[in-house]
């Protein structure tokens, strides 16, 4: 049997009021009941619940959680963003043990039995991942699949399937926060840290209450961030780009005058061999400047050193006591 440990639960929170009341008390009896199991050493927990500038009751039902189960609350100053607020909630977090999961619990948290058990075991992370996206629509599946198959090809060695549900020791965690860039992209970082690893497949649940907040606009930036933030390849691709355009347009300028020369020398020269070049490079052009000022933007936001997340305020139990 392993040494005693202790676990802290990260839980961001944006706008969850509906979901709050219904989840956490769930989560903690959960944790509560591992602490009577023999087949873990769990000596005590706490959960960290992250109200990432949430506009509804979510910080006023936080305060109440941290007098009634003795949870810590943090309070942003804004919304940061998901993996920002999560980030919050490991910068405080001193256990031994430190699991990340959403409010909404739809991440099975039966799962976390076998997170602490592989900790025991020597590992450092233990990744949650899907076993299946059966209750994706059709477009969200097969966007999933491009993007990982997108980021294969780039190099980038993320666990498909694998978000935000995780379990990492303090050794792994104090490794993720000597990351000091301010684009973090948790979900290739961690994986990526050279530690130990196990995977944990889980089947996802439906979420129950309220709505999710991870909008279409929200996965796509999260998408981006996670391109531009692990790789350069883009960059590359531009240059590569670049000289096959070029090749292309000599092959091009050679075929035209052939034609001209030995096939249809009468033939009136049509707008279609000048206007529609000319579109084409253009569109190319901006896409490229596109790539290249997301990578710029990328360095200008780095070079000023802004806070990844500013804590307004922190509760705990015995601040209320």
């Amino acid at each position: 049997m392993a040494d005693p440990y202790s676990l802290d639960v990260v839980v961001p929170c944006y706008n969850e009021e509906d979901n709050l009341p219904h989840t956490i008390p769930v989560l903690h009896d959960y944790l509560a009941g591992l602490l009577t199991r023999e087949d873990v050493s769990l000596a005590r927990f706490r959960i960290i619940l992250v109200d990432d500038g949430s506009s509804d009751r979510t910080w006023q039902q936080i305060e109440a959680f941290t007098r009634e189960i003795g949870a810590t609350g943090l309070k942003l100053s804004r919304n940061y963003g998901h993996q920002n607020a999560m980030l919050a909630g490991l910068s405080v977090a001193d256990a031994d043990v430190v699991l990340t999961i959403d409010s909404d619990l739809q991440d099975d948290i039966n799962a976390v039995l076998e997170m602490l058990k592989a900790y025991q075991s020597g590992a450092d992370l233990a990744l949650g991942v899907r076993r299946s996206r059966g209750e994706d629509s059709f477009f969200k599946k097969n966007t999933a699949k491009g993007y990982y198959a997108l980021m294969k090809l780039m190099g980038a060695q993320i666990i498909p399937d694998h978000a935000d549900f995780r379990l990492m020791s303090q050794k792994a965690l104090k490794a993720l926060l000597a990351h000091e860039e301010t684009n973090l992209f948790l979900r290739g970082i961690i994986p990526n840290l050279g530690f130990r690893a196990e995977v944990i497949k889980y089947d996802r649940q439906t979420r129950e209450h309220g709505e999710t907040k991870y909008t279409l606009r929200k996965m796509l930036s999260l998408a981006v961030n996670g391109v531009t933030s692990f790789s350069a390849a883009p960059l590359r691709f531009v240059a590569a780009l670049g000289i096959s355009v070029f090749v292309l347009s000599m092959l091009l300028a050679f075929w035209f005058l052939m034609e001209r020369l030995f096939v249809a020398k009468s033939t009136v020269p049509g707008w279609a061999s000048t206007v529609l070049p000319l579109l084409w490079l253009g569109g190319l052009q901006i896409f490229c400047m596109g790539i290249i000022g997301e990578y710029v933007g990328k360095i200008y936001l780095e070079v000023k050193r802004r806070p990844r997340f500013i804590i307004d305020e922190e509760i705990s139990a015995a601040d209320i006591m």
